[in-house]
């Protein structure tokens, strides 16, 4: 039912498969960025516990990588906004 329509609000317009598609790639990008953090955040925690001499390197390592990963999916999303509004 759903695919349905989704089918027939692409078929109305000729730039609903493009919002569409920016939409799910908007999507797919939050989904992967939280997907990313939360492994780091699991890693550092499994390091921290098995050294928890090297907290402070650790810590600061898994700020730096979630402030890049949070950064390419933030790129993303813009990418998604600007071909949504474009059409």
């Amino acid at each position: 039912m759903l695919l349905q329509i989704l089918l027939q609000a692409a078929a109305d317009s000729g730039a609903g498969l493009a919002v569409l598609g920016a939409g799910i790639g908007a999507g797919l990008a939050a989904i992967g960025a939280g997907m990313g953090i939360g492994r780091i955040g699991g890693s550092a925690m499994e390091g921290i516990a098995r050294q928890p001499e090297a907290a402070g390197r650790i810590q600061t390592a898994m700020l730096i990588i979630a402030a890049l990963i949070e950064a390419v999916a933030l790129f993303a999303a813009v990418i998604c906004l600007l071909i949504s509004f474009k059409l």
